[in-house]
């Protein structure tokens, strides 16, 4: 049964509605963070899941009235995974028009051989993943790469990090590598899993679903998901609070001494206060006595 003129109009309405908040999402992200200048080059990554078909369909939009002038490479990263549609990115993508390039390594042999049956794939197989789109970039000219991480996996980090590293860190929406050859950005660090999920429905994107680590049950990540799920059930707006927390911090309130100079914080200038190596030998800096 097909649905009535006044129902088609108003999902029509609704999806109008959703797709310009994800491009002011989008655009505010860009704009905060410095993400894309005149000139560069981004390589989309795009894995076939709802978030990086989301992330090429913003960029495209915002690319034809954005101030600067950029340009955008989908690549696509073949594990070899067994019965990886390989056909569905190529085919979408030459509809659209959209330049691209599929890089094929066979990283997913060289996961399920190393890591254990039962436990998470996720590290091994990200480093693998990152390293050859990285190796991609640095030989094409390549000056930002986007990876589409949205706030919820933001989100989800910062509590993996804190539960199970003992450390506040989460994904930054811009990240320079560590060895300083590539600028990342995440475009979708301000929008919600749920817009993305309904939008990606709304443009019935050919998702291709991951049955690596994306299938595996036992992960952390599914976990902090579920936490954050409830809390967000129990008392709504929770996960935008946290998320604006995270860039809100004051140094001066928490613990990190590297951060905030406590050990010279005083109400008065007192030079004879005793230094750290006095506390930590168990005397006075300052006693000369036997």
């Amino acid at each position: 049964m097909s649905a009535s003129p006044d129902a088609t109009r108003k999902q029509t309405f609704e999806a109008g509605k959703l797709a310009k908040r994800l491009r002011r999402q989008v655009g505010q992200a860009i704009a905060d963070y410095g993400m894309i200048e005149d000139g560069d080059k981004v390589m989309v990554c795009l894995s076939g899941g709802k978030d990086s078909y989301t992330m090429l369909d913003m960029l495209l939009s915002l690319q034809a009235k954005a101030p600067v002038s950029f340009e955008l490479i989908a690549v696509n990263l073949d594990q070899k995974q067994p019965d990886f549609p390989a056909h569905v990115l190529p085919a979408y993508l030459a509809e659209r028009g959209v330049p691209y390039h599929v890089i094929e390594q066979d990283t997913y042999s060289v996961v399920t051989r190393v890591i254990p049956q039962g436990k998470t794939m996720c590290s091994l197989c990200s480093r693998m993943r990152r390293g050859a789109l990285y190796q991609w970039a640095a030989d094409n000219g390549i000056t930002r790469i986007a990876l589409g991480h949205h706030r919820d996996d933001i989100l989800g980090t910062f509590f993996l990090n804190m539960f199970y590293q003992g450390s506040l860190k989460a994904m930054p929406p811009k990240l320079l590598s560590d060895d300083g050859r590539h600028v990342v950005i995440r475009p979708l660090a301000y929008c919600r899993e749920d817009d993305i999920a309904a939008y990606a429905e709304s443009r019935a994107f050919p998702i291709i679903p991951c049955n690596l680590c994306g299938s595996q049950e036992n992960m952390q990540r599914k976990v902090v998901k579920r936490m954050l799920a409830d809390w967000e059930k129990a008392h709504p707006g929770r996960s935008e609070t946290i998320f604006r927390a995270m860039g809100n911090i004051a140094p001066s309130q928490l613990t990190d001494r590297h951060l905030f100079d406590f050990a010279s914080l005083g109400a008065r200038d007192d030079a004879s206060r005793p230094d750290a190596r006095a506390w930590l030998a168990g005397g006075d800096a300052n006693d000369d006595s036997d």
